[in-house]
């Protein structure tokens, strides 16, 4: 399966992790459209000029919910979600909409780096 366009959301603390995840695949997706919420895609955009990223809407004022609308669309391919675990959860209702979204368009979504790998593995070209 060849990737086109990957969702990137990381909610509250998970905001470095994600950085440094894209880090580690940035020349991977150079390769694919990348879209993001708004602070999470600032801040990639800040660590990686290079990488072309669509900003959303910060999540809680309805990045989230864009983000919901292209599963529901077709028009994702993938999802890295990193929800923060340890947070008292003010974004549980969108957790739990995209959960939700991505489980019925049966869209791949990942939750933490190794499962983002393993996402990211799924979606490329080196796939057979």
């Amino acid at each position: 399966m060849s990737v086109n366009k990957i969702a990137l959301v990381a909610h509250d603390a998970c905001k470095d992790l994600m950085v440094q995840w894209v880090g580690k695949h940035i020349n991977r997706l150079r390769q694919i459209s990348v879209v993001a919420t708004g602070t999470t895609g600032g801040r990639i955009a800040a660590a990686y000029p290079e990488l072309s990223v669509t900003l959303l809407k910060s999540g809680p004022l309805g990045g989230d919910q864009q983000i919901g609308a292209m599963i529901a669309e077709g028009a994702l391919d993938g999802l890295i979600f990193f929800v923060d675990p340890m947070s008292p959860m003010p974004h549980d209702v969108d957790v739990k909409a995209l959960t939700r979204l991505a489980i019925v368009y049966d869209l791949p979504m990942a939750c933490s780096p190794s499962t983002a790998d393993a996402v990211l593995d799924y979606l490329s070209d080196d796939q057979e």
